[in-house]
C-alpha cells in the first residue's frame, strides 16, 4: 500500500511540474503565399496582378510565349535574383519574400534582339497580415 500512495505521489507530482504557470505566446506566421502569373510576350513582360500587393512571400509563375530562350531576373529594392533561364513554351517559378517598394521582372536575351523586351512592374506595399487564423495551410 505504501508503494502505491508514493507511486500515486510521483505521479502527481511530475504533472505538476509539468504546468507551470509560464504563458507561451504564439508566434504570428508568415502571410499566405500570394500566387502570381506572368507571360513573356516578343514586346514586354506581364504579371498579374502587379498593384495593390502586401509585402510577404510571393510565387511568381511566368511562361515564355516567344520563340526564343529568355534569362529571368527579378530585381528590386536590395533584390537581385537571377531566377534562370526559360525555354520557348516553358514555365519558369520564383518563390520570394518581398519587402515594401518596387520591382521588376526582366526578360533577357543571350543573342541580340531588334527591340528590347519591356520589364514588368510589381509595386508592393506594407506587409499583409500573417496567417494565424486560416485554416487548412501547410
Amino acid at each position: 500500500m505504501g508503494g502505491r500512495v508514493l507511486a500515486t505521489f510521483a505521479t502527481a507530482a511530475i504533472f505538476l511540474a509539468a504546468c507551470g504557470d509560464e504563458d507561451f505566446e504564439n508566434k504570428p506566421r508568415a502571410p499566405v503565399r500570394v500566387q502570381l502569373t506572368g507571360v513573356i510576350q516578343q514586346d514586354k513582360v506581364t504579371v498579374s496582378p502587379s498593384r495593390d500587393l502586401g509585402a510577404g512571400p510571393f510565387e511568381i509563375t511566368i511562361s515564355n510565349q516567344t520563340n526564343d530562350a529568355h534569362t529571368i531576373t527579378l530585381e528590386g529594392g536590395s533584390v537581385i535574383e537571377k531566377a534562370g533561364s526559360v525555354e520557348p513554351a516553358d514555365t519558369l517559378t520564383i518563390k520570394r519574400t518581398l519587402d515594401t517598394g518596387t520591382y521588376e521582372v526582366t526578360a533577357g536575351s543571350e543573342q541580340a534582339v531588334p527591340k528590347e523586351i519591356e520589364p514588368a512592374v510589381l509595386e508592393v506595399g506594407a506587409e499583409r497580415k500573417d496567417s494565424n487564423s486560416d485554416l487548412l495551410l501547410p
